[in-house]
C-alpha cells in the first residue's frame, strides 16, 4: 500500500509543478503583452511619457489587487519586450494549434493582435521566472551573453541565486575563451565544448592564497553542491580518493565523477601549483586503469581533467599535442574573476579572429 500512496503523492507533486509552470507561462506572456502595448503606443506617439505614470496611477487606484503594475514595473515590462522582440527564438515554429489560434485572432481581434504583438507562450522565454528575467536584463549587456545565460538557466534549472553567481564568475566569458587546452582526442568529441571548462572558480571554498592539495580536495568534497554548480549538473559524484588496483599496487584518484551527457567517467586530479608536463603521465595512467577495470562496456572512454593553480599556455599546448588520451588542463581560482579583464580578453580574441 505504501508504494501506492507514494504514487499518489507523486501525482500531486507533478500536478502542482505543472500548475506553477502554467502560471509562470501566463505571467511572462502577460508582461510581454503589456510591455509591447506600451512600447508601441509610445513609438506611435499615441502616448506621452507621462501617460505611463497615469496608467500606473489608474491601476493602483482602481485595481489595488493588481500588484507589480506601478511605474517601475510597467517600464520593466516595456524593457522586457524591447530586449527580446528582435530575437529569433522568440518566434517559435508554427504548429497546427497556433494556426487555429491565428484564425481565431483574425475573427476576434484584440488590441494586442491589432498592434501585431505575438503570443510568446511557446517560446523559451516562459521557461524561467520573471525574477530570472530581471537579473538578465539588469546584469547582462549583450544579446549573445543574455541568450547564453537564458539557455543555461533552462538546461541547468538554475535558481536566481545560482544565476547571479555564474554571472559574477564570468561564466560566459570563460566559456567563450576556454576549451583551447584540450588533447587531440578530446577535441574530436562534438559535445565537449558544452560540457567541460578550462577554468574553474572556487571562491565558495574561502581558501587562503597558500593552501595544500588536501585543503582543496576536502573543501570541494565538503562543498559538493557548489562544486557541482560550477561543473554543471550532468556531473554525478562517485567518490574521493577513488581506489584502483593495478597489479599488486593501489592508486587513489583525487575526485571521480560520471558525466551523464558524455556517458563516461571523468577523473579530476588536483594540483595546487603550476602545470608541469609530467603531471599528464600520471593522469594518463589513471585513465587507462579506469578504462580497463571500471568503465562499463557501453560507456565512452574516460576523460581526465588536470586542475592546476596556474598554467603556461605554451607549455600546455606542447604537452597536449602528443597526448593520446582524452585529457585537458584546467586552471582554478579561489576568488571571483575581474569581469572587465575577462571581457577585454574576449574582445581581443574576437578582434583577432576578424
Amino acid at each position: 500500500m505504501e508504494e501506492q500512496f507514494v504514487a499518489v503523492v507523486q501525482f500531486i507533486k507533478e500536478s502542482r509543478n505543472n500548475a506553477i509552470k502554467s502560471v509562470n507561462t501566463e505571467l511572462i506572456n502577460l508582461y510581454w503583452n503589456v510591455g509591447g502595448y506600451i512600447n508601441q503606443q509610445l513609438s506611435k506617439s499615441n502616448w506621452g511619457e507621462k501617460t505611463v505614470d497615469e496608467l500606473a496611477r489608474f491601476i493602483g487606484e482602481n485595481h489595488p489587487e493588481l500588484k507589480g503594475f506601478n511605474r517601475r514595473g510597467l517600464y520593466r515590462m516595456k524593457q522586457f519586450y524591447e530586449t527580446y522582440i528582435d530575437q529569433p527564438f522568440v518566434s517559435p515554429l508554427e504548429t497546427e494549434s497556433q494556426n487555429v489560434k491565428s484564425q481565431l485572432d483574425a475573427i476576434v481581434s484584440s488590441p494586442m493582435t491589432q498592434l501585431g504583438i505575438n503570443d510568446i507562450r511557446s517560446s523559451i522565454l516562459v521557461k524561467i521566472s520573471w525574477t530570472h528575467h530581471l537579473v538578465l536584463m539588469s546584469r547582462v549587456k549583450s544579446k549573445e551573453e543574455r541568450e547564453f545565460y537564458l539557455r543555461l538557466c533552462i538546461k541547468e534549472n538554475y535558481s536566481v541565486k545560482q544565476l547571479e553567481r555564474q554571472i559574477n564568475a564570468g561564466l560566459f566569458e570563460r566559456t567563450m575563451i576556454g576549451n583551447t587546452k584540450l588533447s587531440t582526442p578530446l577535441r574530436e568529441i562534438p559535445e565537449i565544448s558544452n560540457s567541460l571548462k578550462d577554468s574553474y572558480i572556487f571562491e565558495f571554498l574561502n581558501l587562503p592564497k597558500t593552501h595544500s592539495e588536501s585543503d582543496l580536495q576536502k573543501g570541494l568534497v565538503g562543498q559538493m553542491k557548489n562544486f557541482i554548480l560550477e561543473l554543471g549538473k550532468d556531473f554525478l559524484f562517485m567518490g574521493e580518493e577513488y581506489r584502483v588496483q593495478v597489479g599488486n599496487s593501489d592508486f587513489y584518484l583525487d575526485l571521480l565523477f560520471y558525466h551523464r551527457g558524455l556517458q563516461c567517467l571523468v577523473n579530476f586530479e588536483l594540483k595546487n601549483d603550476k602545470f608541469k608536463p609530467e603531471y599528464l603521465g600520471k593522469l594518463n595512467f589513471y585513465l587507462e586503469a579506469l578504462d580497463q577495470d571500471v568503465k562499463k562496456p557501453h560507456e565512452n572512454p574516460s576523460i581526465g581533467i588536470l586542475v592546476c593553480n596556474d598554467k603556461d599556455s605554451e607549455v600546455v599546448k606542447y604537452a597536449m599535442n602528443r597526448s593520446l588520451s582524452p585529457t585537458m588542463v584546467a586552471e582554478y581560482k579561489t576568488q571571483l574573476p575581474d569581469k572587465k579583464l575577462l571581457q577585454d580578453k574576449l574582445q581581443e580574441l574576437i578582434e583577432g579572429n576578424d
